[in-house]
This record gives C-alpha cells, sequence and structure tokens, in this order.
C-alpha cells in the first residue's frame, strides 16, 4: 500500500514538473513573439509629419552627407569620400533587426543592378561592441561577420555605427538609409521597413534619374 502510495506520489510530483516546464516555455516563446513584434512596429515607426512611411523629413535631406572613416569587417578603413563621384546609399543596420534581414535581399539585388551606373551601398551597423574588452570586441565583431554572411552581403560593411549616429541625427530606427548623390548631397532618406519598389526610387533619385 505504502509502495503504491509513493509511486502516485512520484508520478503526481513528475506530471507538475513536466507541466511548469510546459508553462515556462510558453511563456519564453510568448515573451520573443512580443519582443519580435514590438521590434518590427518600432522599425516602421515615422515622425506624425510625415505622409509617406518611405520617407522622413530629416533635417539632412538637401545637405551634404556629413563625412566619416569607419572600419568594415576586414580590418580596413573605409571613408565616405572614397566614393566620390558615386551614388551611394547609407544603410544603418543591425545584425538582430528582423526588418533589416527582410530588406537586404532587396539591397543585394539593387546593388548589382545598379553598380554598373556608379552606385554603392555601405552596410553600416549598429550592433554593440565592446570596446574595453579585447576578446569581447573581437566576438563582437565575429558576430556581425557571420551575420553579414548568413545575409550573403556582397557590398562593405562598416562597424561601430554608433559612432557617426549624432552626425546623421541619431538614428535609432533600424533599417534607416540616406541617399547620398554624386556630389556627396542627401537626397533623400528613409526610415523602418519600405518596400524594395521605394528604395529603387531612392537610388534612382541619388542617381539622378529619378524625381
Amino acid at each position: 500500500m505504502k509502495r503504491n502510495v509513493l509511486v502516485v506520489g512520484i508520478v503526481v510530483v513528475v506530471l507538475v514538473v513536466l507541466g511548469l516546464a510546459g508553462w515556462a516555455n510558453w511563456q519564453n516563446r510568448k515573451q520573443a513573439a512580443a519582443h519580435i513584434a514590438a521590434q518590427q512596429a518600432e522599425a516602421k515607426l515615422v515622425p506624425a509629419t510625415s505622409d509617406d512611411p518611405a520617407h522622413f523629413s530629416s533635417p539632412l535631406v538637401g545637405k551634404k552627407a556629413p563625412g566619416f572613416t569607419l572600419t568594415n569587417i576586414k580590418g580596413q578603413k573605409v571613408s565616405l569620400s572614397d566614393y566620390k563621384g558615386k551614388a551611394v546609399q547609407l544603410n544603418f543596420w543591425a545584425t538582430w533587426c528582423g526588418p533589416c534581414q527582410i530588406e537586404t535581399p532587396w539591397l543585394i539585388e539593387l546593388e548589382k543592378q545598379y553598380a554598373p551606373k556608379g552606385f554603392e551601398i555601405l552596410a553600416v551597423s549598429f550592433d554593440d561592441l565592446d570596446k574595453d574588452d579585447p576578446k569581447i570586441l573581437a566576438k563582437d565583431k565575429a558576430g556581425i561577420v557571420h551575420g553579414a554572411e548568413q545575409l550573403h552581403i556582397s557590398y562593405p560593411v562598416l562597424i561601430d555605427g554608433d559612432s557617426i549616429s549624432k552626425a546623421y541625427g541619431d538614428v535609432e530606427v533600424f533599417p534607416t538609409s540616406f541617399f547620398i548623390d554624386r556630389t556627396g548631397t542627401i537626397t533623400s532618406a528613409s526610415m523602418g521597413l519600405t518596400s524594395k519598389a521605394d528604395l529603387e526610387n531612392n537610388i534612382l533619385k541619388a542617381l539622378g534619374e529619378g524625381k
């Protein structure tokens, strides 16, 4: 009799543990889904004054793009001035950004399509970098490299975007892009996930072929 009671007790304990584990797993999945949804909603935010979700009223439009020098994922220094005479899309992104992963394949196609006309894309990563710890910094950089490889990014990927964020209006929403013409002037900007057609229109404008 005592043995049966013991067995029943063990079964009850196991069922309780499994139930708690299932509940915890459900909670984790719920939180992860909420995080992704919030991130995607944030990426689509635009100022209330904008009538077009593909554009926002950046005070930088019509002005010279702020110059900068960053390091690419190969350890080489890259300056915006290196692309003088070309139309450039400065694309602020991050490996953890869901909307960026949707946008990137479009950018890869558009870069290949318009590169013969003098168009370039510079992807500026906003992934966190621990500059105080060499080992962690190396791991952070490796994570960016891995993310770029997973997305098959064919254009230059620069790191430490946070260091130039202020010059570009304190970028907080990803992806955000600034389109720069051959003279170095910002012709348009987009914030959050837009469409491939909108991106192409902005590229054409930077090339002097759009409206």
